[in-house]
């Protein structure tokens, strides 16, 4: 997938590692590269990162360790906790070969805890690492405007930031390890919100026999205007879903904050509810449906 042409920010090329060439790490490592870093990444499918190199050039490596070995910052972006304490801490995992005052920056949504686990481990190994989840979905990450959220010590954020920006239109610490994970819960929680409301009101409309891109156009200019109603408004009333983040990824997500919300005693009713009607939506067969799809439950 080609990153369309964007003016990068002059900052010193440094070493970096990529780990994790996904709908979203594979543009995110390609504007690394493409802002001058010298890029190195692995992939668990090895042919993802040879299409990588094919495309961006820099180099491949067969391992986490291997593809973290002499890099300065080390990004990653995988799938869940178990991935990452994998690509991080497991026997061929990037801890066991970065050098001393290195910076992991973790972009996988992810749990707090591991976040504290891992950083933990790397101060242990005179390391450091940033949790960095991301939010602006694989439109944002092609793009190069994703919205990095992290938690962890102020020294390593102000390291991996200049480097971060090449795929970011904003790079905010939240506070300490675990604080970026925790602003990632409160961003779904809202987008859930978000979508359920959107869901009614499109169904609604459409019931009562309003030309609804009409009306998604009037509302979209007035307090009801959202980044959902933008970009999803228009294709929801055309019951298009083939596209955008996954019904699954949701479901992991909310997951994360439903237990999260156990531990620290949130009320979360409306995001639970939500997430039941997630789960309706993958019996339905929309397991990678965008998130959007919320409303083809209410209309079936």
């Amino acid at each position: 997938m080609n990153a369309p042409t964007r003016t990068y920010d002059t900052v010193p090329a440094r070493r970096v590692a990529f780990i994790g060439l996904g709908v979203m790490g594979h543009p995110m490592a390609g504007h690394l590269a493409r802002a001058g870093h010298h890029v190195t990444v692995y992939n668990r499918t090895a042919s993802k990162a040879a299409a990588w190199v094919a495309e961006y050039g820099g180099a491949s490596a067969p391992t986490p360790a291997a593809a973290a070995a002499g890099a300065e910052l080390v990004f990653a972006c995988v799938g869940n906790d178990d991935d990452l304490r994998a690509v991080t801490m497991g026997a061929e995992g990037a801890f066991g070969t970065m050098a001393p005052g290195a910076v992991f920056i973790d972009h996988t949504t992810a749990s707090a805890a591991i976040a504290r686990e891992l950083h933990a481990a790397a101060r242990a190994r005179g390391l450091h690492f940033v949790d960095a989840p991301v939010s602006g979905g694989q439109g944002g990450a092609v793009n190069g405007a994703l919205t990095v959220m992290c938690g962890g010590d102020a020294e390593p954020f102000d390291a991996m930031k200049p480097a971060a920006m090449a795929f970011s239109k904003a790079v905010t610490r939240i506070g300490d390890s675990g604080a970026g994970q925790l602003a990632k819960m409160v961003n779904q929680v809202c987008i859930a919100g978000l979508v359920q409301g959107l869901s009614e009101a499109i169904a609604f409309g459409q019931r009562a026999g309003l030309d609804m891109p009409l009306v998604l156009d009037v509302i979209g200019k007035g307090a009801a205007q959202s980044w959902q109603l933008d970009n999803r408004g228009k294709t929801m009333v055309a019951d298009q879903f083939e596209f955008g983040f996954a019904v699954d990824w949701m479901r992991k997500d909310l997951g994360l904050v439903i237990d999260e919300a156990r531990r620290n005693g949130a009320q979360l009713p409306v995001t639970a509810l939500v997430d039941q009607f997630y789960a309706e939506v993958q019996a339905m067969g929309g397991n990678r449906w965008d998130t959007s799809s919320l409303v083809r439950r209410i209309r079936k």
